[in-house]
């Protein structure tokens, strides 16, 4: 097991590395009272370089900063400080309205509950996300279809989430996050939902994504699941405590 230093904002990309595709230089988030006052430092000057095609995961004990931090790299929150680059692109500097049209387009998320509207079918799930990019009826269905198909559902887009199992469902969940083919996947303790068995299904099929080059960052509080990953970082008092590569990318 080796351990990587930390990336600071002066460290230049090794030539021929893959290039980043979320970047944190400095980032700090602050949370204050009612009255100006500090409540809490969530994350405190946080240097960060997540490469293309790496499969991420983030720990940390309660009260250490991970939910913060997912949440800065989703776009769902926004730094006190610093500089957070999704794509090449200083979210920071988004108006809130761009965030969010840029946040649909750049990231999929995958969530512990699935989060599926039960009155829509499997298909009209997937499709959602593309329905507030404007993109056309016709082709947002066929790329749910694509994406249930990816996800070995291509023969369920008719059910409604009730219809399905729980590893069922956080498949449509899965393939609704790559409806708009992101730049990045993340999931938020994807399998908590699941018993070890169809847990270890929508593992694999994180596995397979990887290895066809999606970016995935995932927050877990197993070490078993944060095992499977590339890397794993771990954050204590809003800063990054250890930050290990385990493995190259798989082939």
């Amino acid at each position: 097991m080796t351990t990587m230093p930390a990336p600071t904002r002066d460290t230049p990309e090794p030539s021929g590395s893959p290039r980043p595709v979320a970047e944190l230089r400095g980032v700090s988030k602050t949370y204050f009272k009612p009255d100006g006052s500090v409540m809490v430092k969530a994350l405190r000057e946080v240097d960060l370089i997540i490469p293309a095609g790496q499969y991420v995961a983030i720990m940390g004990a309660s009260g250490s900063g991970k939910s913060t931090l997912m949440n800065i790299l989703g776009c769902l929150d926004r730094p006190t400080a610093g500089e957070y680059l999704l794509d090449d692109t200083p979210a920071q500097e988004l108006s809130d309205e761009a965030l969010s049209a840029f946040r649909g387009k750049k990231i999929g998320f995958v969530f512990q509950a699935f989060n599926l509207i039960p009155q829509l079918t499997v298909e009209e799930n997937v499709s959602v996300p593309l329905f507030y990019q404007d993109v056309p009826k016709a082709e947002r269905l066929a790329r749910a279809r694509e994406k249930l198909d990816l996800v070995e559902l291509g023969d369920r887009i008719g059910h409604r989430p009730s219809e399905l199992s729980g590893g069922q469902q956080q498949r449509v969940a899965i393939a609704r996050a790559l409806a708009t083919d992101p730049v990045v996947l993340m999931a938020d303790e994807p399998t908590g939902n699941l018993d070890s068995k169809t847990g270890e299904a929508i593992l694999s099929l994180f596995e397979s994504l990887h290895s066809e080059g999606m970016t995935i960052i995932m927050v877990t509080h197993d070490d078993s699941i944060a095992e499977r990953c590339e890397r794993v970082i771990r954050l204590r008092d809003g800063l990054v405590d250890t930050d290990e590569v385990l493995r190259s990318r798989r082939g």
